[in-house]
């Protein structure tokens, strides 16, 4: 009996088009989505500097190309696209800066999320959303790009598998 429920819910889910990860507060997607993006190719990035939850300064310096991702530890896209970085090249690039800020996290909770994940690279924690809010509306994972000004080259929402592969280093 257990079983066929939740055979029930999670055929519910996945019919009803449910994607993406949106916290509780946000709307279900309409035909328009309503994503929004506050930043674009050309753009400067706003955020120059950050403390990760090691304590360690994380500065965006001008020699190198920075990816950032928005995320949150509960989302299953965000999960898949950590797990899609674990895996790829980027980790062993010397020139590459990678910052995964979690939106609604706390220090604490990017811990014990790493702690599964083992991702060498610096996490921070957005527990109010600002820095979030200065990027997007609502949406998970979002990708952002940064070339070596610190200048947006491209923006993606990950919410499809081997969204890191379509990215345009270019």
């Amino acid at each position: 009996m257990k079983t066929t429920i939740k055979m029930l819910l999670l055929s519910t889910v996945l019919t009803t088009g449910l994607s993406g990860c949106k916290a509780s507060n946000e709307a279900q997607p309409q035909a328009d989505d309503g994503y929004q993006t506050y930043i674009h190719t050309g753009d400067s990035f706003k955020h120059l500097q950050f403390t990760d939850i090691k304590n360690q300064a994380v500065r965006f310096d001008a020699n190198h190309k920075k990816l950032v991702i928005l995320f949150a530890t509960w989302c299953s896209d965000s999960q898949r696209l950590l797990s899609e970085l674990k895996q790829s090249e980027l980790l062993t690039q010397a020139e590459l800066t990678i910052v995964a800020i979690g939106r609604e996290e706390t220090n604490t909770m990017l811990e014990q999320f790493n702690e599964t994940m083992q991702l060498p690279i610096h996490f921070v924690a957005d527990p109010n959303r600002d820095i979030y809010n200065t990027y997007a509306n609502k949406g998970i994972p979002r990708v952002i790009l940064l070339d070596e000004r610190n200048r947006v080259m491209q923006t993606l929402i990950g919410e499809q598998p081997n969204t890191l592969s379509k990215l345009n280093w270019n």
